[in-house]
């Protein structure tokens, strides 16, 4: 696990002075990998390499070389069958100088070129020099666990990488905002791959490799896709192919030279991750975090589950002080704006894991594999009016035209009657394409959510509602969300986070499954929740989980209001939006009577769209106008 930069010139030779460059954007993703630093550097390309050592500590250093010095490799991640390639490479004569994972990579490599990552079952970001071919290549893994983000530099024969976007934002001073991202952003609360925030920095995107010759582009390839094909399999032999792959992917992803530990929530995710763990150490160590207000904890369950299978935890309670003091740097880490308020309980989590552990593992990609949001059940819901044929569509639009917007039940008829591909985005959405023509000062409907959306449902017209659901987020919401706050504010602590759902084989079984396995209109997960009934405590496996919830809505009203309309107020942001409406959106907010809704929804609560614009500003703060100036191992800031 690390972080990593790259720089190749094709017209000009590699100098002290490039490499210094890299090596102050080396300093900003310390916290990366603060146990070791390495350079590579040969006429046209210099690699730099932040190392956290976790497998082959002695011996697992980079950058790493191979074929004589013919390759040169940064690689950051874990690859989890490399003890079998290993060994198939060894029975065909390649040999081993370390017993690293990243050896073994490169000797794939020689062996199979691009088609090398393929097979390759893990996370990872992967830069490959080839200094014979004089060309480059790079992978990032299917699911998009880790990063890899580039730019150009200041001519068109220069490209640079890094794990961070930091380090490319810093090398250039680029403040240039990316407009569309801006407007995607305020739809989907991150902003959709392969954009950035910043203007000509992208991302790699996953399951891709590139190619980059002398004198040719940088040529990106699809080498994996997360195909879905539901089949009529039955509860029983499904739920044991389940349990027994999730089985076998936890016991792969347990392999550490260091002390290894699991997040705890009240959920069935996180709680199998942590029972099939614990059948392999059983000192394996939890961690929980919450916040004082009811609701938005789950130390209940959490500790009935923790004295059922007798595993030791660790509980982190936030208070609305630090964590408004903690805010910037969060914010500093993550890159990119995401609203997901959830990111910062996850960082404190972190915090508290990195103190006891060096891994941790994590139940993210459950829910978007095995059907775990709520809101895939909106299909069976909507069946009634969604399969009527189209004579009596027509005439239920007729009759709804003339029903006035407040009457009840008008919604889910609207709902109904409207295709998957203009009623689901995926799993947030936060502004609408009105919305954001009333919210900003230069809106353009150019940058319309479908431009995001719709190549994506063009490749799956044959699945089911259910299916493209899950095939929306899988593309969209966790790679955009999920898993850029997961690896952002684990390894904001120098911590290695593993997600043992996210994995080949895994997906593979997850992928069979057929829509009545995963939800009804009932419940969720259904074929995982089998799987699991007889090994996860019993108190959970129906549990519906809280995630981690934070009291936004509340401390907008209270707590975080005058903090709120001040930075509303101090952000230069006057040139994008238009701040007289979200102040009048903040006000309406601090009127709602929160305590005569639900948790989880309310008429009147705009704390989600107010929390997306506010992390946004404050995200303007740190790098736009360098409100805040932070020290290099981020131990505080001034």
């Amino acid at each position: 696990m690390c972080g990593f930069v790259g720089y190749i010139n094709e017209q000009k030779e590699i100098g002290n002075l490039e490499k210094n460059e890299l090596n102050n954007m080396l300093k900003l993703i310390h916290h990366r990998g603060p146990d070791d630093t390495g350079f590579f550097k040969d006429d046209h390309i210099v690699f730099g390499f932040k190392r956290l050592s976790i497998i082959d500590v002695e011996t697992g250093n980079q950058p790493i070389s191979y074929e004589n010095e013919r390759y040169w490799m940064v690689f950051n991640g874990e690859i989890y069958n490399y003890q079998e390639l290993r060994k198939t490479l060894g029975n065909i004569g390649y040999t081993f100088q370390t017993s690293s994972d990243s050896e073994t990579i490169l000797a794939l490599f020689s062996h199979k070129k691009e088609e090398a990552f393929s097979d390759l079952r893990g996370m990872f970001a992967i830069l490959i020099w080839d200094k014979q071919e004089q060309t480059l290549y790079g992978a990032r893994d299917p699911f998009g666990i880790k990063p890899l983000y580039y730019t150009n530099g200041e001519s068109k024969h220069e490209l640079y990488f890094a794990s961070e976007k930091k380090s490319l934002v810093a090398l250039r001073n680029n403040k240039s905002l990316n407009k569309e991202a801006l407007h995607h952003y305020l739809t989907f609360q991150y902003v959709p791959e392969p954009l950035t925030m910043t203007t000509d920095t992208f991302k790699i995107e996953p399951g891709h490799y590139f190619i980059k010759k002398k004198g040719e582009n940088l040529i990106q390839t699809k080498y994996w896709e997360p195909i879905f094909k539901p089949s009529q399999g039955d509860l029983e032999t499904s739920s044991k192919q389940i349990a027994q792959t999730l089985e076998e992917s936890v016991n792969c992803h347990m392999i550490s030279d260091v002390p290894l530990g699991a997040f705890l929530s009240g959920g069935i995710d996180s709680t199998c991750i942590v029972t099939l763990a614990k059948k392999i150490n059983p000192d394996i160590k939890t961690f929980t975090v919450g916040f004082e207000q009811e609701g938005y904890h789950e130390l209940n369950p959490v500790r009935q589950t923790v004295e059922a299978l007798e595993v030791e935890n660790s509980y982190y309670q936030v208070s609305v002080t630090e964590f408004v003091e903690e805010l910037p740097k969060i914010i500093w880490h993550l890159d990119d704006p995401v609203a997901d308020p959830a990111a910062i309980p996850l960082y404190f989590l972190a915090r508290e894991a990195a103190k006891h552990v060096k891994v941790v593992l994590s139940g993210e990609g459950a829910d978007e594999l095995f059907g775990g949001y709520r809101i895939y059940k909106e299909p069976l819901s909507l069946r009634p009016l969604s399969t009527l044929p189209d004579s009596g569509k027509k005439m239920m639009n007729f009759i709804l035209n003339r029903v006035p917007q407040k009457v009840k039940g008008r919604n889910y008829i609207e709902r109904g009657l409207t295709p998957i591909e203009k009623r689901y985005i995926g799993n947030a959405k936060m502004f609408s394409e009105a919305d954001k023509f009333k919210l900003l000062s230069q809106y353009q409907s150019d940058y319309n959510y479908e431009k995001i959306t719709m190549p994506f449902y063009e490749q799956i017209q044959h699945l089911d509602d259910i299916t493209k659901m899950q095939y929306i987020d899988l593309q969209t919401w966790l790679r955009g969300d999920i898993l850029v706050k997961a690896d952002r504010m684990t390894m904001a602590h120098s911590l290695e986070l593993r997600v043992p759902f996210l994995d080949k084989e895994v997906f593979r079984v997850a992928a069979n499954l057929h829509p009545t396995l995963k939800v009804d209109k009932s419940q969720t997960k259904i074929a995982l929740r089998c799987a699991m009934k007889h090994i996860v405590p019993e108190h959970i496996v129906n549990r519906t989980k809280l995630g981690f919830p934070v009291p936004i809505r509340h401390w907008l009203q209270n707590e975080l209001y005058d903090w709120a309309k001040n930075l509303i107020m101090d952000s230069q942001t006057d040139y994008l939006f238009k701040k007289k409406e979200i102040l009048q959106l903040l006000e309406q907010h601090r009127r709602t009577n929160l305590a005569e809704s639900s948790m989880f929804k309310s008429k009147g609560d705009y704390s989600r769209p107010l929390w997306t614009v506010l992390t946004f500003m404050l995200w303007h703060q740190v790098f736009i106008e360098k409100v805040y100036e932070f020290d290099i191992s981020m131990e505080h800031s001034k």
